[in-house]
């Protein structure tokens, strides 16, 4: 990985939550956002930090060379963020993700599961797309420039997902069950669907709002309802439901 810089972006369209540069959050209560960096490479880990570092309001409070000590990390400092590499040696990130959310033990007190965002070299990379599956809460390309990786972790650490809808298109386009789709139309109403297909193209409550001309707070409603419906953690988790059920198709129609 090459630290992020002025590279020239892919040929993906940046999606509605690409992450957008924007000032510092404010300090939680407990001080500044704190994040663990899990990657195998020193050169970049030292790029990472000195980007990130360099922000008042985020505290680099441990690095990891492997997947096994991310998870030991994690339980040992508690962090807000963990910055996540999916190709590492013992334990890869996709492993490494399912046990730092799935242990109970990685929660201390009042403190949530840290958020986990990964980055890869290849938008197309089979491992982030298991990863997310796994609980992931977004993925970032490693060419992604210092004020991007810098909005990304933020937008993690708020609480919303990090997706860019074409990759993750490309991605799911893999796992895809069409003959699935009807079964999950079924278990939706009609705005919910619609809520669905929103989301998968990356939408947040706010635009979907906007898009189908109703309240946010009734959009927010629609989104907590697919969610439970579909039995999903979070927005990610329910968009790769509706790929790999077949419900929206690599070119963004929904079916069933």
């Amino acid at each position: 990985m090459t630290a992020p810089g002025p590279e020239t972006p892919g040929p993906e369209t940046p999606g509605p939550t690409d992450p957008q540069p924007a000032g510092p959050t404010a300090p939680g209560p407990d001080g500044p956002l704190r994040l663990v960096l899990a990657d195998d490479e020193h050169l970049v880990r030292g790029a990472l930090r000195a980007i990130l570092g360099a922000e008042p309001d985020i505290e680099v409070v441990g690095e990891a060379t492997s997947g096994s000590e991310a998870v030991s990390l994690v339980r040992e400092l508690r962090p807000d963020v963990v910055l996540m590499d999916v190709r590492m040696p013992e334990t890869d990130g996709i492993r490494a993700t399912e046990l730092i959310l799935g242990a109970p033990d990685v929660v201390a007190g009042d403190r949530a599961a840290p958020r986990v965002l990964v980055v890869t070299t290849f938008e197309n990379d089979s491992y982030v797309y298991e990863a997310l599956r796994a609980g992931a809460h977004g993925f970032l390309l490693k060419r992604a420039t210092a004020e991007e990786l810098v909005a990304g972790v933020r937008l993690i650490a708020r609480g919303d997902s990090l997706l860019f809808p074409a990759a993750l298109r490309s991605l799911a386009a893999h796992h895809a069950r069409a003959d699935r789709a009807g079964a999950l139309r079924r278990r939706l109403t009609g705005r919910e669907a619609e809520v669905l297909r929103l989301m998968a193209e990356g939408l947040t409550n706010t635009e979907i709002a906007g898009r189908m001309a109703i309240g946010q707070a009734t959009a927010k409603t629609h989104v907590a309802a697919v969610l439970a419906k579909l039995e999903a953690r979070d927005r990610t988790q329910a968009v790769i439901a509706a790929y790999e059920h077949g419900f929206v198709t690599p070119g963004g129609a929904s079916t069933g």
